[in-house]
């Protein structure tokens, strides 16, 4: 019968990804550059988000980084309006990391302005890994239902602003507002809750005030 043996593990699987993170943060921060990493699950509406958000920002050069496992359709979009954007695909993981983050700063060659990294689709793992950002935007959906501050906790308690998207289908839809905001706030006392629609554009001016207030800051 083989042995067996205790193994003692003495360093955290986060912690070379979070040292990279930090030197990361602090090249953008010396650059000029306001990071935000966009999380959000499949179909929330991130990259209509950044295209909304991005067209409102006045005198700020704005740059994105695009997660997906596969296929570069966020990147050409965003390409194709005059956006300097980057592509990743992970090939199968859900969420993006420092060092591949790093390797695309590197490669975008980014000055003054803001970096938006659009995550994977998903709302559990990006949430715990962070990749070099200054703050992190959730946008949920109303026709995600109104239960995921209580199911995706984390995700809700690590944002700085959530955005709840598609508000323009909250009439003809059975979501409880009420029930929503009591989960967030469980979770999250000060993260400001914004209504928006990338159908109507509602909600987007009041987000990028946000943005230019954490970047002047």
């Amino acid at each position: 019968m083989a042995e067996n043996k205790e193994i003692e593990i003495m360093q955290s699987v986060y912690d070379k990804n979070d040292e990279v993170a930090a030197q990361i943060n602090s090249e953008l921060t010396q650059s000029g550059i306001y990071a935000i990493n966009v999380m959000g699950a499949p179909g929330a509406g991130k990259t209509t988000s950044l295209i909304q958000i991005i067209k409102r920002l006045k005198d700020v050069t704005p740059y994105v980084i695009e997660g997906d496992i596969e296929a570069d359709f966020d990147t050409k979009t965003l390409q194709s309006l005059g956006v300097k954007a980057i592509q990743i695909n992970t090939g199968g993981a859900c969420h993006l990391d420092s060092p591949l983050i790093g390797k695309a700063v590197e490669d975008l060659k980014i000055n003054n302005g803001v970096l938006f990294i659009e995550n994977i689709g998903n709302l559990v793992c990006p949430a715990e890994f962070m990749i070099g950002e200054h703050a992190k935007m959730l946008i949920s959906t109303v026709t995600e239902g109104s239960d995921k501050p209580y199911k995706y906790p984390l995700a809700f308690e690590k944002a700085d602003i959530i955005l709840i998207n598609k508000c323009d289908l909250i009439p003809y839809l059975d979501f409880d507002e009420d029930f929503f905001m009591k989960g967030v706030r469980a979770l999250n006392k000060t993260a400001p809750v914004i209504k928006v629609s990338g159908k109507t554009e509602e909600g987007f001016d009041k987000v990028v005030s946000w943005i230019m207030d954490k970047l002047n800051a």
